[in-house]
Order: structure tokens, then C-alpha cells, then sequence
């Protein structure tokens, strides 16, 4: 990939955020302005939440061009890249067999994708010998690779989407109870399962970064918008609801072979997940943490002062309303070494005039 043209100072942010991941910015802070958009306001007029069929990938792609096109002239931290949340879960479950489901959600502009529990006990699952490149959804997986990469070309770049490895692999064969039973229950065939999933979703991002392009030796991320190297993005969903003790024993050590085989990796943790933040810090080949928020729990952003101490020198991502960072931008309480994703009612003006503060602030 020669230029990002959506990017003007593509360069210059790539410039910025490199220490960001090297863990020596942090006395600096990184945003990522979030701002009303036209393309997402006809989408939300044009879609109805709810299922619906795998949709045409150049209409997708045509989709994100739009949306990213908008921020070109933002002078904030991104750099534009788009998602392929149709693949971001079902492609897994859908490569041995699963239902893929596809689900429209008009508030983010996502199609995203989920498969059925397979199996009614985890026995029953035969594991594969070899994972087939030649099934119909692992094609039209590289389809919509081939159609976004053309539809991008030197204008925005394509993320790394999520991993379904380790426990999430075990989720779309059997479900969540079923899993956590076969801990106890099958504990042997959980660990083949898991085996069977490196290899599987090894297979699935080797190609992404075989027919995706790359800028600058580095990887698009829809968690950190930019990072050297190849790097994936990993999630610990199924261990926020047991014990640290627990993704010691059943996630660390998936989630370190996997980093390893690659450059490194992100994962986000929700908040029901936070008490997994210091273990996670530790993890080896981790580059950072996007921290999630949901409804009826406390905000990362509120939490920082404890949450920051539990990751250490790891940078984070949170998200945090406009009023309340600019609000704490001119009074310097800010932390440093965190990207906060702003959500903002600014046009691109006056997101950069405010990122003229946030270039110069030091914690």
C-alpha cells in the first residue's frame, strides 16, 4: 500500500503512536474522535435491526469508503480502516459445518455473524484432520478480502478481525454452560478442541494478511488503529465470567502461543471482565487493551485511577463522552498512555483545533 488517502497526515499519526506501543508515551495521550456522520445517518435510515443474509461485499466495501472518507481531513489519531464484522465470529463455527447467522445492527453500521451450537455434548464433535480451504464460506471469505482490498486500494485499510480460538472455539460447538461443564466433564477433549482451533484460526488470519494490504510493515486495527508488524486481535470473553485462576489454566497459554506465532496481539476485555486486567497485562507479546463499557456498569474512564495501576505500562483504550475529555484536557487530569475514542459532536474543525491541545499535553 503506497498512501492512505484518507488520511492526510497518515504518517505523521503513524509517527505518534509508535511509542504508544513500545510503552514510551506514557506521559502522552492519543484520540480517536468519533463524530455525527451522514453515511452512518442513511445507513440507520436504510436498515432495520434484526437477521437477515450474508450481504453483497462491494456494497459493504462502498459502505466504508463513505463512512471513512468523511474523517479524511481530521487531524485526530485514526487512521481509517474498515471491518469485516461479517467474518468476525461465524467464519470459525461456518468452516466446520455451524449455521452461520447474520445479524444488522443499524446503531454501528455492522453486519456481523454468529453460528448455532453445533453439538448437544462436546464428545460428539469430530475433530478435522485438516482445515478445508476449498469450503464454500472459507471462498467467500477471500472473496470479500479480493473485493475490499480493490475497493480500498491506497485510500483506507482493512483491520485484523477478531479470533475465535481457545474457550470461544468451544462456545460455537456446545455453548457457554456446556463448556464450562466439559472443564470438569471432558477436560481432555477440551484441550483438542482447543489445539484444533490454533491451527484453524492460524489458517483464517494467515490469509487475511496474505490478501490484505499492509502500510509501513504494520497491521490496521479497528482497536488501536495502526500497530507494527502482524498482529492479531484476540478476546477473553468466555473467561470473564470465571476466575483469574481459571483463564490461567484454560486461556494464558492459548492466547501467548497464539501472539507468538504472530507479531503480538490486542484483546479488549468488558467490564464484567475487568478482574482479568492484571493477569492479561502480563501476557506475553501483548501490545494493548481496548476496555469496554456496558450498560448498568461503571465507566473505564471513571475507573482509570485503579484500572491504569492493574495494567501498568500497557496502553489502554477507553471511550469517554466529548464534553467530559475536553473537560479534563484543559484542567491537565488526563492520564497518559491511554488512546481515548471520544464521542463527539464536533465537525472536523473543531476536532482539530482540540487535537492541537491533545499533541501538546504531557501527564
Amino acid at each position: 500500500m503506497e498512501t492512505i488517502a484518507y488520511k492526510k497526515c497518515a504518517n505523521d499519526v503513524i509517527e505518534r503512536l509508535k511509542p504508544l506501543y513500545d510503552r514510551k508515551a506514557t506521559d502522552r495521550i492519543f484520540a480517536d474522535f468519533q463524530i455525527p456522520s451522514k453515511t452512518m445517518e442513511a445507513y440507520r435510515r436504510e436498515h432495520r435491526e434484526g437477521y437477515t443474509t450474508y450481504p453483497d461485499p462491494l456494497e459493504r466495501a462502498r459502505f466504508w469508503d463513505s463512512l471513512l472518507k468523511e474523517k479524511m481531513l481530521s487531524e485526530d489519531d485514526t487512521i481509517p480502516n474498515a471491518y469485516l464484522s461479517e467474518f468476525d465470529q461465524g467464519l470459525y463455527g461456518g468452516l466446520i459445518g455451524g449455521e452461520v447467522q447474520f445479524l444488522d445492527d443499524p446503531g454501528i453500521g455492522w453486519i456481523s455473524s454468529m453460528v448455532k451450537p453445533m453439538y448437544q455434548e462436546l464428545g460428539e464433535f469430530r475433530v478435522p484432520e485438516k482445515v478445508d480451504t476449498s469450503h464454500h464460506w472459507f471462498q467467500t471469505y477471500l472473496k470479500q478480502l479480493e473485493v475490499f482490498a480493490e475497493v480500498s486500494r491506497d485510500k483506507f485499510g482493512i483491520s485484523h478481525f477478531i479470533l475465535i480460538d481457545s474457550l470461544n472455539f468451544v462456545f460455537e460447538l456446545v455453548g457457554a454452560t456446556k463448556t464450562y461443564l466439559s472443564l470438569f466433564e471432558n477436560p481432555e477433549k477440551v484441550r483438542e478442541v482447543i489445539d484444533f482451533a490454533f491451527g484453524l484460526n492460524v489458517k483464517v488470519q494467515e490469509a487475511f494478511f496474505e490478501h490484505t494490504p499492509s502500510y509501513m510493515g504494520g497491521t490496521f486495527s479497528n482497536m488501536v488503529q495502526w500497530i507494527p508488524g502482524r498482529i492479531v486481535s484476540e478476546s477473553l470473553d468466555p473467561f470473564h465470567m470465571t476466575s483469574v485462576e481459571d483463564y490461567e489454566i484454560w486461556g494464558k497459554e492459548a492466547v501467548e502461543r497464539m501472539f507468538a506465532h504472530f507479531d503480538g496481539g490486542v484483546l479488549h476485555l468488558h467490564s464484567n471482565g475487568r478482574h482479568l486486567l492484571k493477569a492479561a497485562a502480563d501476557l506475553k507479546g501483548l501490545k494493548a487493551i481496548y476496555l469496554l463499557d456496558e450498560k448498568d456498569n461503571p465507566l473505564a474512564f471513571d475507573e482509570l485511577p485503579v484500572l491504569k495501576k492493574q495494567a501498568g505500562d500497557v496502553p489502554l483504550v477507553v471511550a469517554v463522552e466529548g464534553h467530559v475529555f475536553e473537560d479534563h484536557l484543559k484542567r491537565q487530569s488526563l492520564y497518559g498512555g491511554v488512546f481515548y475514542v471520544v464521542n463527539s459532536d464536533r465537525d472536523v474543525d473543531g476536532v482539530n483545533r482540540v487535537m492541537e491541545q491533545v499533541r501538546r499535553y504531557r501527564s
